[in-house]
C-alpha cells in the first residue's frame, strides 16, 4: 500500500514533533534543536485473526531460558547474569571511552562458544574493525564483520545466517531506507531501533546497540529509544585515565545498581579483580579530611575514600561543592552538624568521592560527617577505620542493609576499626578481630573525634 509522506519538525534532543519550526523546544527547553524531517507513514490494515495467539504463563519457557554469557564476568554481572535471548541492550559512552573494544571482546567470548556473532559497523570499514580485532588478539572465525548502514540489508543478512548475537555500531549510523531523513535524526534512530527490536523478539536473538552521548553525558537521540530497549548500560571514565566504570541505568532482567571496574590496556579492557584495593590505591592516610566508607554497589561492597575540605570564612555566601556525592544530602548533613555544635555555615565546604565512583546511598553519611569534622578540626581519623551509617534529620545514626558484607570487605583489606550504627552492631558481632565502634548519634562521633572547629580558628 502506498505510503503517505508528511513533513514535520522534530526536536533532535527529546523527539518532540511540531508541524512548524520552533526556536525552543517546549518539551525539553533546548534551543535550535528542531529539524525538518520527511516521514513516510504507511497506512496499515487492521489486524486480522490468526496472526498471534496468547501463550499461557506456564508454556512460555521464560523461567528456564538460559542466559548467553559474554565470558566477561563484569559485563555479565552488570547485565544480571548474561544476555537474555531476544533482549536488546543499549551501550552508551563518550567517544573513545572503549565501547567498541568492549563489545569486540564480548563478541569474541560468544563466538568462542561456537555461536556466530554478526558485528555490524556503520562508522568504520571492515578492515578498520579487523585491525582493532588483531590488536586485541581476536582470531575467532565465527565473529563476522559487516560494514552496512541500511537496516533492511542488515536484517536480511541476519535472517540468512541466524547468528547467536548481533552487535550494531552504532544506532546513530544506520538508517531506514523508507525514510528520507539523514542517519542520526530522531525519526531514523527511532525507526531503526524499532526494526531491530522486532527482529530480536521474533527470532529470539540478543542485540547490542552502541549509542552516542551528548555534551551533557546523556544518550543522544529520543528518550523513547531508552524505553524500547531492555537494558541501558553506560561506560564511564575520564579520558585522561585508563580506568573505566561499567554500570546499568536500566535493566528489565536484573538489578540497576551493579558496577564493574575495568582498566584499559593494550590488549583491551581488563576487569580489575579487587575494585576496593584499586579505589584506595592512591589514598594518603594520616591526613585530615579523609575517611573511608563501605558503599554498596549491587551485590558488592566497595571501599571508597571520601575527602572533605573545610575552607576559611570568606565574605559573601560560602560555597558548598559536592563531587560524586549527593548535594542535597551534603546540605542535610551540614545542617545536622550545625545542630550538633559544629558551626560550618560561614565556612566553604568541598566534599568529593575519589576514584570516579558516585556514592548515592545514605550509608556514606557517617563517613562524610567524619571527613568534615576531621578537616574542620585539623585532626586525621584513625588510618585503619571504616565508617558507614545513615544520618537522620534529628542527628540519629540509622541502621543500613548488608552490614555484614561491608564489614567483610573492610576486614579483607586489613581495616581494624569499624564505626557503624548501633542498630547494626549485633549483625557484625561475628568479627572478634575487629574493633566495633557503634554510633547512636552524631554528637557522639563529633566528641570522639576530638577537637572540633568550634574551638579552632579557621586557617587563613
Amino acid at each position: 500500500m502506498p505510503a503517505k509522506v508528511t513533513t514535520v519538525f522534530a526536536c533532535q534532543a527529546c523527539g518532540a514533533v511540531s508541524p512548524k519550526w520552533l526556536g525552543r523546544c517546549p518539551d525539553c527547553g533546548d534551543w535550535n534543536t528542531y529539524m525538518e524531517e520527511a516521514r513516510a507513514e504507511a497506512v496499515r490494515p487492521l489486524p486480522t485473526r490468526g496472526l498471534a495467539a496468547p501463550v499461557a504463563w506456564e508454556e512460555n519457557g521464560a523461567a528456564s531460558a538460559p542466559r548467553l554469557s559474554t565470558t566477561l564476568p563484569g559485563l555479565d554481572r552488570v547485565l544480571g547474569g548474561g544476555l537474555v535471548l531476544g533482549s536488546v541492550v543499549l551501550l552508551g559512552g563518550e567517544p573513545g571511552i572503549g565501547k567498541s573494544t568492549l563489545l569486540l571482546q564480548a563478541g569474541r567470548g560468544v563466538a568462542a562458544q561456537a555461536r556466530e556473532v554478526l558485528y555490524v559497523t556503520g562508522e568504520e570499514s571492515s578492515s578498520q574493525v579487523r585491525l582493532r580485532a588483531q590488536r586485541l588478539g581476536i582470531r575467532e572465525e565465527k565473529l563476522l564483520v559487516l560494514a552496512e548502514t541500511d537496516v533492511g540489508r542488515l536484517l536480511a543478512e541476519a535472517e540468512g545466517r541466524e547468528p547467536g548475537l548481533v552487535i550494531v555500531d552504532s544506532i546513530q549510523a544506520v538508517r531506514e531506507s523508507a525514510l528520507s531523513s539523514a542517519a542520526g535524526t530522531v525519526s531514523q534512530v527511532r525507526e531503526a531501533a524499532s526494526s531491530l527490536v522486532r527482529y530480536a523478539k521474533a527470532r529470539n536473538v540478543p542485540i547490542i546497540l552502541i549509542g552516542h552521548v551528548t555534551k551533557d553525558g546523556s544518550l543522544a537521540g529520543p528518550k523513547s529509544l531508552e524505553h524500547i530497549v531492555d537494558a541501558v548500560v553506560s561506560v564511564e571514565g575520564e579520558r585522561s585515565s585508563s580506568r573505566r566504570i561499567l554500570r546499568a541505568a536500566k535493566n528489565r532482567f536484573g538489578p540497576v545498581d551493579e558496577l564493574a571496574l575495568y582498566e584499559m590496556t593494550g590488549e583491551g579492557l581488563s576487569e580489575v579483580p579487587n575494585a576496593s584495593a584499586a579505589l584506595l590505591s592512591e589514598r594518603r592516610a594520616g591526613l585530615p579530611g579523609s575517611a573511608v566508607t563501605a558503599a554498596r554497589e549491587g551485590t558488592r561492597s566497595l571501599l571508597i575514600e571520601i575527602q572533605a575540605l573545610v575552607g576559611p570564612s570568606l565574605p559573601g555566601s560560602p560555597r558548598r561543592v559536592a563531587i560524586g556525592v549527593d548535594a542535597g544530602r551534603l546540605a542535610l548533613l551540614l545542617a545536622v552538624l550545625e545542630g550538633s555544635g559544629l558551626p560550618l555555615s560561614p565556612r566553604e565546604v568541598f566534599v568529593s568521592s575519589t576514584g570516579g565512583i558516585e556514592v548515592g546511598e545514605p550509608a556514606a553519611d557517617l563517613a562524610i560527617v567524619a571527613a568534615l569534622v576531621s578537616s574542620a578540626s585539623g585532626r586525621a581519623l584513625p588510618e585503619e577505620a571504616v565508617l558507614f551509617g545513615e544520618i537522620g534529620l534529628l542527628g540519629e545514626v540509622r541502621r543500613v542493609p548488608a552490614a555484614v558484607s561491608r564489614v567483610k570487605e573492610a576486614a579483607a583489606l586489613g581495616f581494624k576499626t569499624i564505626y557503624l550504627p548501633s542498630g547494626n552492631a549485633g549483625e557484625a558481632a561475628g568479627f572478634p578481630d575487629l574493633e566495633m565502634r557503634p554510633v547512636d548519634r552524631v554528637e557522639e562521633l563529633v566528641a570522639e573525634l576530638g577537637e572540633t572547629a568550634a574551638v579552632r580558628p579557621p586557617r587563613r
